[in-house]
Protein backbone atom coordinates (compact mmCIF):
# COMPACT_ATOMS: atom_id res chain seq x y z
CA UNK A 1 0.00 0.00 0.00
CA UNK A 2 1.09 3.44 -1.10
CA UNK A 3 1.57 5.92 2.04
CA UNK A 4 -1.37 8.17 0.57
CA UNK A 5 -3.85 5.06 0.56
CA UNK A 6 -2.33 4.15 3.93
CA UNK A 7 -2.90 7.43 5.60
CA UNK A 8 -6.67 7.60 4.57
CA UNK A 9 -7.01 4.33 6.00
CA UNK A 10 -6.11 5.49 9.07
CA UNK A 11 -8.04 8.93 8.97
CA UNK A 12 -11.17 6.24 8.27
CA UNK A 13 -9.95 4.14 10.60
CA UNK A 14 -9.82 6.68 13.59
CA UNK A 15 -13.37 8.03 12.54
CA UNK A 16 -14.62 4.74 12.98
CA UNK A 17 -13.12 4.44 17.02
CA UNK A 18 -14.74 7.99 17.16
CA UNK A 19 -18.34 6.58 16.45
CA UNK A 20 -17.83 3.64 18.75
CA UNK A 21 -16.80 6.95 21.75
CA UNK A 22 -19.95 8.71 20.73
CA UNK A 23 -22.14 5.64 20.85
CA UNK A 24 -20.45 4.89 24.51
CA UNK A 25 -21.40 8.24 25.29
CA UNK A 26 -24.78 8.42 24.43
CA UNK A 27 -25.46 5.43 26.33
CA UNK A 28 -23.27 6.16 29.49
CA UNK A 29 -20.76 4.38 30.85
CA UNK A 30 -19.00 3.55 34.31
CA UNK A 31 -15.30 4.61 35.01
CA UNK A 32 -12.67 1.75 36.15
CA UNK A 33 -8.89 2.00 37.16
CA UNK A 34 -5.90 0.75 35.76
CA UNK A 35 -2.92 -0.38 37.61
CA UNK A 36 -1.24 2.80 37.77
CA UNK A 37 -4.29 4.48 38.92
CA UNK A 38 -5.34 6.32 35.27
CA UNK A 39 -8.83 5.56 34.11
CA UNK A 40 -10.55 3.97 31.31
CA UNK A 41 -13.78 3.15 30.13
CA UNK A 42 -15.94 1.56 27.75
CA UNK A 43 -15.26 3.71 25.32
CA UNK A 44 -11.24 3.41 25.31
CA UNK A 45 -11.53 -0.70 25.26
CA UNK A 46 -14.16 -0.35 21.99
CA UNK A 47 -12.14 2.44 20.26
CA UNK A 48 -8.78 0.46 20.20
CA UNK A 49 -10.48 -3.06 19.56
CA UNK A 50 -11.93 -0.96 16.14
CA UNK A 51 -8.58 0.13 15.50
CA UNK A 52 -6.38 -3.05 16.02
CA UNK A 53 -9.27 -4.90 13.14
CA UNK A 54 -8.90 -1.85 11.44
CA UNK A 55 -4.97 -2.24 11.17
CA UNK A 56 -4.57 -5.41 10.66
CA UNK A 57 -6.18 -5.98 7.51
CA UNK A 58 -5.11 -2.51 6.24
CA UNK A 59 -1.29 -2.89 7.07
CA UNK A 60 -1.00 -6.98 8.29
CA UNK A 61 2.50 -6.65 8.76
CA UNK A 62 3.00 -3.93 10.94
CA UNK A 63 2.70 -4.41 14.78
CA UNK A 64 0.59 -2.44 16.95
CA UNK A 65 1.82 -1.20 20.35
CA UNK A 66 -1.51 0.34 21.79
CA UNK A 67 -2.19 1.58 25.48
CA UNK A 68 -5.11 -1.10 26.89
CA UNK A 69 -3.50 -3.90 25.04
CA UNK A 70 0.16 -2.78 26.90
CA UNK A 71 -1.82 -2.25 29.86
CA UNK A 72 -3.34 -6.30 29.76
CA UNK A 73 0.45 -7.12 29.10
CA UNK A 74 -0.25 -8.09 25.31
CA UNK A 75 3.14 -5.92 23.76
CA UNK A 76 3.98 -7.66 20.20
CA UNK A 77 7.43 -8.24 18.79
CA UNK A 78 8.61 -5.52 16.91
CA UNK A 79 11.11 -3.82 14.85
CA UNK A 80 11.92 0.01 14.40
CA UNK A 81 8.65 0.28 12.59
CA UNK A 82 5.52 -0.45 14.16
CA UNK A 83 2.00 1.67 14.56
CA UNK A 84 1.74 3.33 18.38
CA UNK A 85 -2.26 4.09 19.43
CA UNK A 86 -3.78 5.30 22.19
CA UNK A 87 -7.61 4.96 21.32
CA UNK A 88 -9.15 8.17 23.41
CA UNK A 89 -6.21 10.67 25.05
CA UNK A 90 -7.46 13.02 27.43
CA UNK A 91 -9.27 10.12 29.05
CA UNK A 92 -9.66 12.71 32.06
CA UNK A 93 -11.61 15.46 30.06
CA UNK A 94 -13.70 12.96 28.41
CA UNK A 95 -14.64 11.41 32.46
CA UNK A 96 -15.88 15.21 33.06
CA UNK A 97 -17.53 16.05 30.54
CA UNK A 98 -14.97 17.71 28.30
CA UNK A 99 -15.40 17.68 24.67
CA UNK A 100 -10.93 17.67 24.80
CA UNK A 101 -10.42 14.24 23.97
CA UNK A 102 -9.29 12.49 20.49
CA UNK A 103 -8.39 9.34 18.83
CA UNK A 104 -4.61 8.57 18.04
CA UNK A 105 -2.73 6.38 15.42
CA UNK A 106 0.99 6.96 14.61
CA UNK A 107 3.36 5.19 12.89
CA UNK A 108 6.68 4.85 13.48
CA UNK A 109 9.93 4.16 11.63
CA UNK A 110 13.18 4.12 12.56
CA UNK A 111 12.51 5.98 16.00
CA UNK A 112 10.73 8.69 14.31
CA UNK A 113 6.63 9.31 13.92
CA UNK A 114 6.49 9.48 10.14
CA UNK A 115 2.67 9.79 9.91
CA UNK A 116 -0.24 10.01 12.48
CA UNK A 117 -3.71 11.12 12.65
CA UNK A 118 -5.94 12.84 15.45
CA UNK A 119 -9.39 12.82 14.97
CA UNK A 120 -11.39 15.00 18.16
CA UNK A 121 -14.95 12.54 18.07
CA UNK A 122 -16.78 15.96 19.65
CA UNK A 123 -16.15 17.82 17.07
CA UNK A 124 -15.73 16.17 14.00
CA UNK A 125 -12.69 17.60 13.45
CA UNK A 126 -9.58 15.58 12.28
CA UNK A 127 -5.57 16.60 12.10
CA UNK A 128 -3.78 14.10 9.60
CA UNK A 129 -0.23 14.10 8.40
CA UNK A 130 2.39 12.42 6.56
CA UNK A 131 6.38 13.53 7.25
CA UNK A 132 7.60 15.07 3.79
CA UNK A 133 4.26 15.14 2.22
CA UNK A 134 2.42 17.51 4.17
CA UNK A 135 -0.65 17.90 6.94
CA UNK A 136 -4.28 19.07 7.16
CA UNK A 137 -7.52 19.19 8.72
CA UNK A 138 -10.48 18.08 7.91
CA UNK A 139 -13.31 20.14 9.24
CA UNK A 140 -17.00 20.13 8.15
CA UNK A 141 -15.82 17.93 5.33
CA UNK A 142 -13.36 20.34 4.04
CA UNK A 143 -9.69 19.03 3.54
CA UNK A 144 -7.04 22.09 3.96
CA UNK A 145 -3.50 22.09 4.00
CA UNK A 146 -2.01 23.16 7.77
CA UNK A 147 1.44 24.63 8.76
CA UNK A 148 3.26 26.21 11.20
CA UNK A 149 3.52 30.02 11.60
CA UNK A 150 6.69 32.58 11.20
CA UNK A 151 8.20 33.09 15.57
CA UNK A 152 7.11 36.71 15.97
CA UNK A 153 7.10 38.98 18.68
CA UNK A 154 4.03 38.01 20.46
CA UNK A 155 4.50 33.96 21.30
CA UNK A 156 1.41 31.94 22.54
CA UNK A 157 1.84 29.22 24.52
CA UNK A 158 -0.43 25.38 24.67
CA UNK A 159 -0.36 23.88 27.75
CA UNK A 160 -2.22 21.01 29.36
CA UNK A 161 -5.22 21.36 31.22
CA UNK A 162 -4.51 18.57 33.62
CA UNK A 163 -0.89 18.36 33.83
CA UNK A 164 0.07 22.16 34.21
CA UNK A 165 3.35 22.44 36.91
CA UNK A 166 5.49 25.26 38.37
CA UNK A 167 8.23 23.65 36.41
CA UNK A 168 6.32 24.53 33.02
CA UNK A 169 5.29 27.76 34.49
CA UNK A 170 8.98 28.29 35.11
CA UNK A 171 10.47 27.45 31.75
CA UNK A 172 8.33 29.27 30.18
CA UNK A 173 8.99 33.13 32.11
CA UNK A 174 12.83 31.76 31.13
CA UNK A 175 12.23 30.53 27.37
CA UNK A 176 9.78 33.28 25.87
CA UNK A 177 8.79 35.72 28.70
CA UNK A 178 5.51 36.89 29.31
CA UNK A 179 3.39 35.11 26.63
CA UNK A 180 0.06 34.10 25.87
CA UNK A 181 -1.32 30.35 27.64
CA UNK A 182 -3.93 28.54 25.99
CA UNK A 183 -4.89 25.52 28.26
CA UNK A 184 -6.26 22.89 26.32
CA UNK A 185 -6.64 18.58 27.01
CA UNK A 186 -5.02 15.52 24.75
CA UNK A 187 -3.16 15.52 22.01
CA UNK A 188 -5.05 18.86 20.53
CA UNK A 189 -2.27 20.45 21.90
CA UNK A 190 0.39 19.11 18.78
CA UNK A 191 -2.70 20.19 16.54
CA UNK A 192 -3.08 23.78 17.26
CA UNK A 193 0.61 24.35 16.76
CA UNK A 194 0.54 22.67 13.81
CA UNK A 195 -2.42 24.82 12.55
CA UNK A 196 -0.06 27.80 13.29
CA UNK A 197 -2.60 29.02 16.13
CA UNK A 198 0.50 28.94 18.59
CA UNK A 199 4.05 28.53 19.17
CA UNK A 200 5.19 26.56 21.69
CA UNK A 201 4.37 23.66 24.19
CA UNK A 202 6.68 22.42 26.77
CA UNK A 203 5.60 19.48 28.78
CA UNK A 204 7.78 19.00 31.75
CA UNK A 205 6.01 15.68 33.02
CA UNK A 206 5.75 11.63 31.89
CA UNK A 207 4.18 10.61 28.92
CA UNK A 208 3.88 7.68 27.10
CA UNK A 209 4.75 7.43 23.54
CA UNK A 210 1.23 6.42 22.31
CA UNK A 211 -0.21 9.88 23.97
CA UNK A 212 2.16 11.47 21.82
CA UNK A 213 3.30 9.83 18.63
CA UNK A 214 0.10 11.16 16.33
CA UNK A 215 0.36 14.52 17.41
CA UNK A 216 3.91 14.45 16.99
CA UNK A 217 3.26 13.20 13.52
CA UNK A 218 1.27 15.87 12.53
CA UNK A 219 3.09 18.38 13.49
CA UNK A 220 6.39 17.50 11.96
CA UNK A 221 4.17 17.48 8.87
CA UNK A 222 3.44 20.66 9.45
CA UNK A 223 6.75 22.06 9.69
CA UNK A 224 7.42 21.89 13.13
CA UNK A 225 9.80 20.04 15.80
CA UNK A 226 9.78 18.13 18.73
CA UNK A 227 12.62 18.01 21.18
CA UNK A 228 13.43 15.73 24.08
CA UNK A 229 15.12 16.80 27.54
CA UNK A 230 18.89 17.38 25.82
CA UNK A 231 17.29 19.24 22.72
CA UNK A 232 17.94 16.34 20.45
CA UNK A 233 14.74 14.93 19.06
CA UNK A 234 12.46 13.26 20.51
CA UNK A 235 12.88 9.55 20.26
CA UNK A 236 10.45 6.48 20.60
CA UNK A 237 11.25 2.89 20.99
CA UNK A 238 12.45 4.16 25.11
CA UNK A 239 11.93 1.77 27.86
CA UNK A 240 8.71 1.21 28.66
CA UNK A 241 7.34 3.50 25.44
CA UNK A 242 7.89 6.50 28.08
CA UNK A 243 9.10 10.02 27.30
CA UNK A 244 10.50 11.96 30.47
CA UNK A 245 9.99 15.28 28.45
CA UNK A 246 9.28 16.99 25.72
CA UNK A 247 9.07 20.74 23.65
CA UNK A 248 6.86 21.20 21.10
CA UNK A 249 7.22 24.14 19.00
CA UNK A 250 6.45 26.12 15.07
CA UNK A 251 9.99 25.15 14.13
CA UNK A 252 12.16 26.52 16.48
CA UNK A 253 14.69 24.92 18.43
CA UNK A 254 13.25 26.08 22.18
CA UNK A 255 16.13 26.45 25.12
CA UNK A 256 16.83 22.85 26.56
CA UNK A 257 14.03 22.29 29.64
CA UNK A 258 16.66 19.78 30.96
CA UNK A 259 17.37 22.53 34.12
CA UNK A 260 13.87 22.18 34.98
CA UNK A 261 13.06 18.38 35.17
CA UNK A 262 13.13 17.17 38.56
CA UNK A 263 15.25 13.97 39.45
CA UNK A 264 13.41 11.12 37.50
CA UNK A 265 13.12 7.58 38.85
CA UNK A 266 13.65 6.02 35.76
CA UNK A 267 12.30 4.91 31.99
CA UNK A 268 12.21 6.59 28.80
CA UNK A 269 14.95 8.74 28.29
CA UNK A 270 17.09 7.56 31.39
CA UNK A 271 18.85 4.07 30.49
CA UNK A 272 18.10 2.61 33.52
CA UNK A 273 15.16 2.06 32.16
CA UNK A 274 12.25 0.51 34.48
Amino acid sequence: MNRSRLLEGLEDTARAAGEAILRVVERGFEVQRKSDASPVTEADQAAEAIILAALSHLAPNIPVIAEEEVAAGRIPRHGNTYFLVDPLDGTKEFVRGGADYTVNIGLIEGGQPVMGVVYAPASGRLHTGSVGEGAWLVDNGERSRINVRSRGPKIAAVASKSHLNQATVDYLESAVGTCERVAIGSSLKFCIIAEGKADIYPRLSPTSEWDTAAGHAVLLAAGGRVDGPGGDALQYGKPAFLNRAFVATAGWQAPSIDPFLASFAGGGDLPQGV
